[in-house]
């Protein structure tokens, strides 16, 4: 049965429902609330800005984007954000979509945590990042209206989020410290990790091995 919320239309293909159903099957319901609200908010955000995002292609992006949160498909030899990215892709490409969109949607998720770079992209990888930027950290906030607000948090409530949603990144990354270099996530490890310390890139280009 098709689902509507805060105006939005989700996805009710065959594709759909079987992202739907392996992200219900891998991810705690802290992290399938919170994917199925980065595409609600993601899809009102694209309208709010003009964009126009495939809804199949932005909701497998936004249901796989944490996946590599989980402990069924976590890997740790590899940005957490680039296990979700694979899987994207693999099921994609397993469902007839061409390589350009499995493309897309890989660096939808690839890049959801790497801010400044996925606004010059398709609107399937930008609109990835505008729904986590919104649920996450709250940007923007004043694009959505209190009554769709209302409506994406009814639908998927979100107790305890930020506290919740800390713990899962920390536990995602524990054990993979040397992938956050470079990110935002090093900052989670430096917060709730003890001994964690933060590669330092002037350090690593003054300690090389050239001698000027």
């Amino acid at each position: 049965m098709t689902e509507t919320i805060a105006g939005i239309t989700v996805p009710d293909t065959a594709l759909a429902r079987e992202a739907t159903e392996l992200v219900r099957a891998a991810a705690p319901p802290l992290l399938f609330d919170h994917s199925r609200r980065v595409f609600l908010f993601g899809s009102l955000k694209g309208l709010r800005r003009g964009l126009v995002a495939d809804p199949e292609l932005l909701y497998v992006g936004a249901m796989f984007h944490d996946l590599g949160l989980t402990e069924r498909y976590r890997r740790t030899d590899q940005r957490f954000e680039v296990d979700g990215a694979d899987l994207a892709r693999d099921f994609l490409l397993a469902h007839g979509r061409s390589e350009a969109e499995a493309r897309a949607v890989w660096l939808g998720i690839a890049l959801h945590t790497t801010p400044g770079l996925v606004e010059h992209l398709e609107p399937e990888v930008a609109l990835v990042t505008a729904g986590v930027e919104t649920d996450v950290l709250g940007l923007d906030l004043d694009e959505i209206t209190a009554e769709e607000i209302a409506a994406v948090t009814g639908a998927h409530r979100r107790p305890n989020f930020k506290q919740d949603i800390l713990r899962a990144f920390t536990d995602g990354m524990r054990d993979r410290p040397d992938t956050t270099f470079g990110t935002m996530n090093d900052d989670v490890l430096a917060h709730f990790v003890p001994g964690f310390t933060r590669k330092d890139f002037v350090d690593i280009i003054q300690g090389s091995a050239w001698p000027e």
